[in-house]
């Protein structure tokens, strides 16, 4: 069963599953934050190259499973399978929305 997410999370899903950079970025607040296999991106330009990059370098998908809420975070558990090293995989996505924006995201296993 798919968990319900705060409507902007999903939209960051969608953008994902689609490998579309643009509208991915267009989630995330003006100055906000990526941090994913210990780089950090700064800026929606950032983050639009970011997914850019992940998109052309690997073909994967990716399904949300679990939501809970720490403190103000959001947390998303989702299974990545693809042609990457160790695939399959359940990361965790760390989010901080501002708004309806995504302020801080950070993946990790």
């Amino acid at each position: 069963m798919k968990p319900e997410l705060p409507n902007v999370i999903e939209q960051y899903f969608s953008a994902d599953k689609k490998g579309n950079a643009q509208a991915l970025s267009e989630c995330f607040a003006d100055g906000a934050i990526v941090v994913d296999e210990g780089n950090t991106y700064t800026g929606r330009e950032a983050i639009r190259q970011w997914m850019a990059n992940a998109s052309t370098q690997y073909s994967y998908t990716v399904e949300p499973f679990s939501v809970t809420e720490e403190g103000e975070r959001t947390i998303v558990t989702s299974r990545l399978v693809g042609n990457f090293p160790g695939s399959p995989v359940d990361l965790r996505y760390l989010f901080l929305l501002q708004g309806d924006k995504i302020a801080e995201l950070e993946i990790v296993p």
